[in-house]
């Protein structure tokens, strides 16, 4: 079977066992294609993370793809109905995978709508890049993040940048992701005095003091949201305490919990907040905070009219713009000043067993990514 562009490399970069933060080749094969259609290439290996970041042009504004090569690990590979690094396409029309939709897919759409443009528009205006890491799924902690820090040292804006991730909820182009909830995270010790359970008076019991705090954070409208993101969500994710006897008072409960915020608030506000509460419960408590990511909003400009025309002119669909879901790789690069949005096939099967795309939205995808190009910078 005759396999287009498109599916020949996003098949060719599947097969490669890629479990972040392992790169497996990835970044290498992709880096070949683009220098051989003029790109010039820096390799960003920042402790065990491979990473790249490769330009076309030397001015005029920027626009970026950003994406990873990393994937998440399988699973038990016998639950799979095909092999999850034997990328195969099924008599039911899907591309089988791990990393089909999240986002090798992506990537290989990318790259092949370059390589059209190029061809088409070897003179274009403005530069073309490509920002790849392999820590998108992992810690992200030495991945775009520290690419974004070494463009900064070295005076380079990215103007308008295209984040791969599955954004399409039914089919491909009808949700754009023009903006992501901010992320922070919390680990919180209540203190109290372990003891007998038949002797309370001779004990503190934390989760006993910490419970009206819990039920007030639970039950706080932390705001209401706006016309671009939902209200702020305050959820627990683990409560641990106790010895595992029934006759112990614990010593303590360790509570974690996260905040998906809007840009109705600020990382301080929620701090103050949360504390405020838990100081007039009389809760006795040590608190570390974790920001994985502030909120950021592309509500308009060139970017977002180039990719919903774009979607339109493929496919006939108006799409819609979203704020919905977890975070991207998005968060590190919107606050540069860059216009960001996500752009990517249907995100039904992400992280799961017999993850899978259908394969001709990746043409269509493959597509869309061209006429982007065409509408910024022919």
């Amino acid at each position: 079977m005759s396999l287009s562009p498109t599916l020949a490399l996003a098949s060719d970069l599947i097969s490669r066992r890629s479990v972040t933060p392992e790169d497996a080749g990835c970044q290498t094969l992709m880096i070949e294609r683009l220098q051989a259609i003029g790109f010039k290439v820096e390799h960003l290996r920042f402790g065990e993370v491979d990473n790249f970041w490769a330009i076309r042009g030397d001015s005029g504004p920027i626009l970026a793809f950003a994406g990873h090569t990393d994937v998440v690990p399988t699973g038990p590979e016998a639950n799979w109905k095909i092999p999850p690094f034997q990328p195969t396409i099924a008599d039911d029309g899907m591309l089988y995978g791990r990393g089909a939709a999240d986002m090798k897919g992506s990537l290989a759409s990318m790259i092949v709508a370059c390589e059209e443009f190029v061809a088409q528009h070897p003179h274009h205006k403005g530069r073309i890049a490509f920002l790849i890491t392999s820590d998108e799924e992992g810690p992200a902690a030495n991945g775009t993040v520290k690419v974004v820090e070494w463009l900064e040292a070295n005076n380079t804006k990215i103007d308008w940048c295209i984040v791969g991730e599955p954004s399409s909820t039914h089919q491909v182009g009808d949700v754009i992701k023009n903006g992501r909830r901010g992320s922070l995270g919390a680990v919180l010790t209540v203190k109290g005095k372990q003891g007998h359970v038949a002797y309370p008076h001779l004990a503190v019991n934390p989760i006993h003091t910490f419970a009206p705090a819990l039920a007030e954070l639970a039950a706080e409208r932390w705001d209401e949201g706006n016309d671009f993101f939902p209200a702020t969500s305050f959820q627990v994710s683990n409560i641990n305490g106790g010895t595992g006897a029934t006759n112990v008072i614990p010593g303590d409960v360790e509570v974690v919990f996260n905040f998906r915020f809007s840009t109705e608030l600020t990382e301080t506000d929620l701090r103050q907040r949360t504390e405020a509460i838990l100081d007039k419960h009389g809760v006795n408590y040590d608190l570390q905070w974790k920001l994985s990511g502030q909120p950021f909003l592309t509500a308009e400009g060139d970017l977002v009219e180039a990719t919903v025309a774009a979607i339109k002119a493929e496919t006939g669909r108006d799409t819609q713009l979203s704020t919905a879901g977890g975070t991207s790789d998005g968060r590190f690069i919107a606050p540069t000043g860059a216009q960001v949005v996500e752009l990517g096939p249907v995100n039904a099967t992400i992280h799961q067993v017999d993850e899978c795309v259908k394969a001709e939205d990746l043409e269509i995808l493959t597509r869309i990514y061209t006429r982007t190009l065409k509408q910024l910078l022919a």
